[in-house]
């Protein structure tokens, strides 16, 4: 919902659920919420208030470490495969505490911050993140840091990254996929144009599940996108996702593609697929070969 037209002011007070949309709301947007489970949410829309604790307040949303990823090339943090992985990483290294990432030179664009977002809240209990620059309560370090100096300084290097993004991956030695999911958080529009522009028509050899809102969906039909994406192989998801509701088919020891480190750190447990984490481009690339494809950039 926050891609389709909810999206609550910077400042505003909220009371969500879900960590992708919760962490999304909280740095994206500059909104605030805490983690709020299900039926407190409820209670919070009943009444029309909120607990004034944690991260509606502004003193609570200060950093108080810094995430330094200026040691990475220029290329990778500008790829797609490395908002997930920096996600997971961070999440990861800083657990419930609040940061800020430094190092980055231009907006990556949403999608690049909803993605770092959900595996930063799935490896982590990551509910706010700041990039310098980027976010817009920290238009640079200095306004965001709680004190003088962070309590801590994480300095990310090339090998870190390479071992977080090792780790999003359990069937590392397969040679075949039996399926592709993508979509945690759900697919945005514009990723369903590099989603179609990547396939270019091709016929896809294993299906590429595509997860998405219904909003999204109905630009698709609109447009008589959707046929031509389905024509080609695609199983298109709405409303829900494969690692909450059984829709592959349970066939054991299954291989499953992603570029979603949501994905990839839930597919195993709930799906029992074991999972390769890739680029989008690689992902479709293996999807039309039925075997892994790996040309992505190095960090």
């Amino acid at each position: 919902p926050y891609q389709a037209g909810h999206r609550p002011a910077l400042g505003s007070d909220v009371a969500w659920g879900e960590s992708n949309a919760v962490v999304f709301c909280n740095s994206v947007l500059g909104a605030r919420t805490n983690r709020y489970g299900d039926f407190l949410d409820i209670a919070c829309a009943i009444t029309g208030r909120a607990p004034d604790y944690g991260l509606h307040r502004p003193e609570n949303r200060l950093a108080r470490l810094v995430f330094d990823v200026s040691g990475l090339s220029a290329s990778f943090l500008a790829s797609e495969i490395a908002w997930p992985v920096l996600g997971s990483l961070y999440g990861r290294e800083v657990g419930n505490a609040i940061g800020v990432v430094t190092g980055v030179a231009g907006h990556p664009g949403e999608d690049a911050l909803k993605a770092f977002g959900a595996a930063a809240a799935s490896s982590g209990a990551v509910g706010l993140f700041h990039i310098a620059g980027v976010t817009p309560e920290a238009p640079d370090v200095a306004a965001i840091l709680a004190g003088p100096e962070p309590e801590a300084v994480i300095r990310v290097t090339p090998e870190m990254v390479a071992k977080a993004r090792a780790g999003l991956s359990t069937a590392a030695a397969a040679k075949t996929i039996d399926a592709v999911a993508i979509g945690s958080p759900h697919l945005s529009h514009a990723e369903f144009d590099s989603l179609e522009r990547l396939i270019a028509g091709r016929q896809l050899a294993v299906p590429v599940y595509a997860c998405t809102g219904r909003h999204a969906l109905a630009l698709l039909e609109k447009d008589g996108r959707r046929k031509r994406l389905e024509a080609s192989g695609v199983v298109i998801v709405a409303d829900t996702c494969v690692v909450v509701t059984p829709i592959m088919p349970d066939i054991g020891n299954g291989v499953l593609m992603t570029n979603s480190g949501k994905f990839a750190h839930y597919a195993p447990g709930n799906t029992g697929y074991a999972v390769l984490y890739a680029s989008l481009a690689d992902c479709v690339e293996s999807a039309v070969l039925g075997k892994p494809v790996f040309t992505d950039v190095a960090a």
